[in-house]
């Protein structure tokens, strides 16, 4: 009886003290409620001095926090009036308040506390609608976390049409570059005789006229290697480009001040039909600037000061990727050596796998992107094709069919003749599929190192297939194998003195290798020849009678 009362006592003190906890809990939250009425009414929410005016446009997701700017940035810089006298106990609710929203939004990353807006901005633009959209995707992607490798002091910007994937607007917000969407411009040039309809939207670019937001804008191309910092370029004045044709400046690279009335006025030529000699953005933005050639050369002011007016920029802000191939070094003595640029084919692109050791710099470009972005969307594609055709090889290596003994007619009723041509077609066919297929499945943007190993491997692995299907002699389906081999080796040689002895060399190897592969060619249709002649005795003359025949 005893132990029962001491025990209900100890729950009776027990249920007391929680009581009184949460009680003590209810009215902290409502002292802290009556704590922020009162921080609401007796601040004066005035929006800061960088806020956009009454007209502008809020980026989406931003919020102002008016009354917590000054409690973040000096402590306690200002208190309202209705706290003051309320006690220490007060002004710390206060302060433990401001201090938990700004921290829940700084987590939320839309509040940049004390953030100026920057001035100046590296742009780009992305659309859809040609066959290598992933790959030029890839190439801003790699391009602007560059830029922010060699710490530029500007925003980077992508002007992207309505139309690209959210996951690529994502992943570019995530990079923290600013996605400005916008519509594609109607090219009108388009029935014209020389218009490539792959520059159909590039007419997009106009729109850097309309970022208002900032004093400058260096326009790029995606395919630009930045090899320094090069933010200078924010001091030329309202046109700046490179002519690297004599006669026809770039627009790979160009600065330009922002203002709606040019962007407005460019509108308007493109609705009148403004002479446009390839019908894209180059053409357009040629004919709209004439007199950029007499204009002088940019050279930055030691002061830092904006120029005016237009201004040619020096070549080493937009270095042919050609001048390179020639020399095999830059030797461009007017101006610094920052940027390269690649106005080639399209399939000559510095981030295709294939361009090196074709050509030297693609190496270049894989290892920004190495650095920045990575190959992590390419490995699982790259590692399942290897396990596939080791596959393959293993199990050639183990069945050894022989699809010529299953295809030839066991009675000599059948043309012999024709069933040579027919096998030569098919063998011939055979061998080119080992050599292409592989090259045209493996991922566009993957490294050289890895994407020439995996060709390799693939074409190894199914003229293995043609190999046993038809049994051929190895060495006279695997000599186009070796030589590939060697003109890659011959091509990566480091150590030319030009690139005129290179291209030599490279001649040379080739001229020596053709009669070798012309060889085994003819080898192999003769071999097939011996094969029809022998199956054909084989199967006809000594197993005439017989229902079925042994499939080796």
């Amino acid at each position: 009886m005893r132990a029962r009362q001491i025990k209900r006592r100890s729950r009776g003190k027990k249920e007391k003290k929680i009581h009184r906890s949460r009680g003590t809990a209810a009215a902290s939250v409502r002292h802290l409620r009556r704590l922020h009425r009162a921080v609401e009414a007796s601040t004066e929410l005035r929006p800061p001095a960088d806020a956009p005016g009454p007209g502008a446009v809020r980026p989406r997701g931003s919020r102002s926090y008016p009354d917590l700017r000054v409690v973040v940035r000096s402590g306690v810089r200002s208190v309202p009036a209705s706290l003051v006298g309320m006690g220490w106990s007060a002004g710390l609710w206060w302060l433990v308040a401001a201090v938990w929203v700004a921290a829940a939004a700084a987590a939320e990353g839309e509040v940049a506390v004390g953030a100026a807006p920057r001035r100046h901005a590296y742009a780009s633009m992305m659309y859809m609608g040609t066959p290598r959209d992933y790959e030029f995707y890839v190439a801003t992607r790699v391009m602007m976390r560059s830029l922010r490798r060699l710490s530029a002091d500007a925003d980077r910007v992508v002007i992207a049409s309505l139309d690209v994937p959210p996951l690529w607007v994502q992943a570019l917000k995530d990079d923290g570059v600013k996605v400005v969407s916008v519509e594609n411009l109607k090219n009108p040039y388009e029935k014209q005789e020389n218009f490539n309809m792959r520059f159909k939207l590039t007419l997009n670019k106009l729109y850097a006229w309309s970022l208002v937001s900032y004093e400058r804008v260096v326009m790029l191309d995606s395919d630009n290697i930045f090899l320094q910092n090069t933010d200078e370029l924010f001091q030329c004045g309202q046109f700046c480009a490179v002519f690297i044709n004599p006669c026809i400046f770039h627009t790979g690279l160009f600065v330009l001040q922002p203002s709606m009335d040019v962007f407005k006025n460019m509108l308007h030529e493109l609705a009148v039909g403004r002479e446009n000699p390839d019908g894209a953005d180059q053409g357009f933005l040629a004919s709209y600037f004439p007199d950029l050639l007499d204009q002088p050369m940019f050279h930055p002011p030691a002061n830092g000061t904006k120029l005016q007016g237009t201004y040619r920029l020096p070549l080493g802000y937009q270095m042919d990727a050609s001048y390179y191939y020639l020399k095999l070094r830059w030797s461009i003595p007017c101006g610094p050596n920052s940027v390269i640029t690649f106005p080639s084919a399209p399939w000559f692109k510095p981030w295709y796998w294939w361009s090196w050791p074709v050509l030297p710099l693609g190496l270049s470009w894989h290892e920004q992107r190495r650095e920045t972005l990575g190959y992590s969307s390419e490995i699982p594609v790259v590692l399942i094709q290897a396990v596939l055709y080791i596959g393959v090889i293993a199990v050639t290596r183990l069945a050894r069919p022989s699809l010529s003994k299953i295809c030839y007619n066991r009675r000599m009723e059948k043309n012999t003749m024709f069933l040579l041509s027919l096998l030569r077609v098919v063998a011939a066919w055979s061998i080119l599929a080992a050599y292409t297929i592989p090259f045209f499945i493996i991922p566009r943007t993957v490294h050289p190192l890895l994407g020439w190993p995996l060709y390799l491997l693939g074409s190894f692995s199914l003229s293995s297939i043609v190999i046993n299907v038809f049994l051929l002699h190895p060495m006279t389906v695997l000599t186009t194998w070796f030589g590939f081999i060697g003109a890659l080796l011959v091509m990566a040689f480091p150590w030319y003195l030009n690139g005129v002895v290179r291209a030599l060399a490279v001649f040379v190897y080739a001229f020596c290798c053709a009669p070798l592969i012309w060889t085994s060619l003819v080898k192999t249709m003769s071999s097939l020849h011996v094969l029809i002649e022998r199956d054909a005795f084989r199967l006809g003359e000594l197993n005439q009678n017989a229902e079925f025949t042994k499939l080796y």
